[in-house]
This record gives structure tokens, C-alpha cells and sequence, in this order.
């Protein structure tokens, strides 16, 4: 066994033996010593993808565990998704929904004004067009996400599907998305950074570092991107030095798995143990209207 493996064995050991010993221990210091003891994680989200065909195919060049979410019933989304997880990546669906500026949805996407059925049946169509989804995130969304109503009609069908997770784009900091997703008991998170607000090299580098400042800071982040020539050929450059940060970049679905496998400490050395009835099992199968909010 190599000597970083003994020495981040022993740190867990440590941990847990606080964990164990200590009951007065509070859920706050419990995360700050097991930060300590467990690697950074980063995860990446390019959106928007299945429209431009080159743009699109470079994207999928990225070195590492990305994670790509495909606009329904676009024109290159089937053939970029199967590219996408022949190669090992991880393929999401970016669905769109209701924009407060009223910026047009596209095939799809999900308004205020419709049924349930039809958001059943828009749900069902979206996912029909991309292969492969293991999760989905919002299009836009600073309208729809806002209300419970709609979130809620969104997180059943998800919950009854039993296989996918979802990610909260947060367009809006009034949003209630990722809050239904916990209620229905769906894995679930929500996005840190939006790395190229700015379509300029040095924004989105300092946006990336935002990120794994975050991640230092909190264990995990999720920053979402796009198939623009600036964020490839920047994020093409920073992911090739990530490793001499000392963070890691993995897949969505691991972030959100850590996240649920770390929820049960919380939950027990926390007063309220309610959050634990809520806790399922991840399943095996390991935007951005308003993206100024960070």
C-alpha cells in the first residue's frame, strides 16, 4: 500500500474514531474533519449541447469525467449522446422550462401553462429523444422553477422513472427546484458556478479556480459550462494541471452519491433527524437565463 493511501486511511480512521467517542461533536465540525480527511471533488456540466455539430464534438474531446446535457429533440443530440457515452462519458438531459423574460423553449420544454399530462408527455418525449440519460438539469427556468406547483408535477414523474437524478441549475435564487427533488426523494443537487457568463479565456479561468476554491472549501462543487470555443480550449488547458491542485474532477452522479452517502452523519449528530426518512439509494448506474447568480 503506497504511504498517501495509509495516511488518508489513517485520517479516516481518526475521524470516525471522533465521530464515534465524541457526542458532543456538532454536524458542522463533523463535515470539517471529514473534509479534511477525504479528496476535493469538482464536477463539470456542459450544457446546451446538440445543436452545433463541431462546437459540440469538441466538447466531447475534454479530458476526464465530464458530464454533458443534451437539449431534447435537437439536431445533433442523438448522435452526440451515443458519441458521448461510447467514449465513457456521462450524457444528462437539459430540459427547458419557463424563462421570467419569456425567451422561447424550443421542443420539449416545460411552461406554466400546461397540464400535468402534457408535462408528462413532454418529459417522456424529451427523454426519448437523448440516449443514455442518467439525469437532467433545467434549460433556463427562472419562471417555472419558481413554483411548487410545477416542480412538483416534474419531481413525481422523476421519482416514479426510479433512475435519474437531477440537478438544480438555479437561474433564480428564488428557485424551490432542488427543494421538490428532496421532498420526492430524488438525488439531487444543486450548481455552484457558472464558468463562461463571459465568453472571455481569463473569466472563465478564474471561474474554474472559483470552483476548486469551493470545493476545498466544501468538499464538492458543480460548475456548469458551455460547448463555446473559449470555455473548451480553457477548461482543455485547466483540467490537464487539476491533479497538482489536489482536487479531483468526477462525474455528477458521484458528487450527488457522496453527497447522500454523507447525509445519514448529518442527519444523527443533528437535532432534527427528520432529513434521514428521506434517504434512498442512489441508483447503480454509475440554463441559464440568468447566470450572473452564483
Amino acid at each position: 500500500m503506497k504511504s498517501g493511501q495509509k495516511n488518508n486511511m489513517a485520517s479516516v480512521f481518526l475521524v470516525l474514531l471522533v465521530l464515534l467517542t465524541s457526542w458532543s461533536v456538532t454536524a458542522e465540525e463533523a463535515d470539517k474533519l471529514l473534509l479534511k480527511s477525504v479528496q476535493p471533488v469538482i464536477s463539470i456540466i456542459i450544457d446546451d449541447m446538440g445543436h452545433r455539430l463541431q462546437d459540440g464534438n469538441r466538447a466531447l474531446e475534454l479530458p476526464g469525467a465530464v458530464t454533458y446535457a443534451f437539449l431534447p429533440h435537437t439536431p445533433h443530440a442523438r448522435e452526440m449522446a451515443e458519441q458521448a457515452y461510447t467514449s465513457g462519458k456521462e450524457v444528462m438531459l437539459h430540459l427547458p422550462m419557463d424563462a421570467r423574460e419569456g425567451k422561447k423553449l424550443g421542443l420539449g420544454g416545460l411552461s406554466l401553462h400546461m397540464t400535468q399530462q402534457q408535462f408528462q408527455d413532454a418529459l417522456a418525449s424529451s427523454l426519448a429523444s437523448v440516449p443514455h440519460v442518467v439525469g437532467l438539469n433545467n434549460h433556463m427556468g427562472s419562471l417555472l422553477t419558481q413554483h411548487p406547483g410545477a416542480m412538483n408535477w416534474l419531481m413525481e414523474d422523476v421519482q416514479q422513472r426510479g433512475n435519474l437524478f437531477f440537478v438544480d441549475s438555479r437561474t433564480t435564487s428564488l428557485t424551490v427546484a432542488e427543494q421538490l427533488a428532496h421532498e420526492h426523494q430524488i438525488p439531487s443537487a444543486g450548481r455552484d458556478i457558472f464558468l463562461d457568463n463571459i465568453r472571455e479565456p481569463e473569466y472563465i479561468r478564474e471561474q474554474f479556480q472559483q470552483l476548486i476554491r469551493r470545493a476545498k472549501m466544501r468538499g464538492k462543487a458543480i460548475g456548469i459550462g458551455h460547448p463555446y470555443p473559449e470555455t473548451i480550449a480553457t477548461l482543455t488547458e485547466e483540467l490537464e494541471k487539476l491533479e497538482e491542485s489536489g482536487v479531483k474532477l468526477v462525474f455528477t452522479s458521484e458528487i450527488i452519491a457522496t453527497k447522500r452517502r454523507n447525509m445519514p452523519w448529518q442527519a444523527s449528530l443533528s437535532p432534527s433527524p427528520k432529513a434521514v426518512k428521506s434517504l434512498k439509494p442512489l441508483p447503480s448506474s454509475t440554463c441559464c437565463d440568468e447566470p450572473a447568480l452564483q
